[in-house]
Parts: structure tokens; C-alpha cells; sequence
């Protein structure tokens, strides 16, 4: 199983729109060419975020985009299922009576638990919890400080 890669790209912008002031409004631009997304693309993975409520947007001049919550309180899992919807793992998980076996099926407890845990996991893991270890991860290596500076302009 992998995620798509509008997922991952979603999971990059929010990162970098988790990094910025509270409440700063950022350039499409500036996302396009800090993470290394299309215009058009970014455009399309921020739709379910900004349905979602996870990313705000703003029109006209002087308008991009921003965290619609604080960093503590957006996940993993909530940027996963914003864009891949919830996550079943298995058919048999999807809904009652949508596994005409899951009564005496050992696999479909094993398939529960394993969705249970993978869901608890993704959500331990905030958005400013991310910025964090990255944070700590470039300063233990200089070499990667460049990576996530802002654009030149």
C-alpha cells in the first residue's frame, strides 16, 4: 500500500505552511517552489485540505494560502483522510454488512487492528510536532540547511 503522491505533496505543503508565522498568508508561488509542486497541482491537493479546514485560502492581491489551524492541532491522519478519504485497509472494514464473513472471519480482526493502530499512529503525529523534528534534524545536519529555506527573491 502507498499513498498517492497528491498525498504526500499535501502532507509537504502543510509542513511548510506549518512552519511559517501563525496566521501568514503564503504565495502560491512560494509553495510551488519551495516543495517542488506544479501550480496546477497544488492547486488540486489543496482543494480536500481546504474543504477539510485544514488550509485557508485567500483571493486577489496579496493572497496564497495558510494553516486554517494551529499546527498542534492538525495531524497526520486528518491530511491523509482530507485527501485519501478514511482509511479502511480492507473491503471488509468499509461498513457493516459489507463482508458477509467478518462474523467468524479471523483476518478481519487482524485487518481491524491493524487499521486501528496505523490510525492512531498518523494521528500522534501534529503538524508542529513535524516541524520540530525536521527543525532538529537540519541543524543536526548543516549540509540540509538550505532545503528549507524560502525562496530567493
Amino acid at each position: 500500500m502507498l499513498i498517492t503522491r497528491a498525498t504526500e505533496y499535501a502532507i509537504r505543503a502543510v509542513l511548510y505552511l506549518a512552519k511559517q508565522p501563525e496566521g501568514e498568508i503564503v504565495l502560491k508561488k512560494d509553495i510551488c517552489q519551495t516543495q517542488n509542486i506544479t501550480p496546477a497541482f497544488l492547486t488540486k491537493i489543496l482543494q480536500p485540505l481546504i474543504k477539510a479546514g485544514i488550509v485557508g485560502s485567500q483571493r486577489g492581491v496579496g493572497g496564497g494560502f495558510y494553516l486554517a489551524r494551529s499546527p498542534e492541532r492538525i495531524t497526520l491522519l486528518d491530511v491523509v483522510e482530507a485527501e485519501e478519504g478514511p482509511i479502511y485497509i480492507n473491503q471488509c472494514l468499509m461498513g457493516e454488512g459489507s463482508c458477509a464473513r467478518d462474523v467468524f472471519c479471523p483476518v478481519h480482526g487482524a485487518w481491524r487492528h491493524i487499521r486501528d493502530e496505523m490510525t492512531r499512529v498518523l494521528a500522534e503525529y501534529t503538524f508542529a510536532r513535524l516541524s520540530s523534528m525536521e527543525e532538529e534534524n537540519i541543524a543536526a545536519l548543516p549540509h540540509l540547511q538550505n532545503l528549507s529555506a524560502p525562496p530567493a527573491v
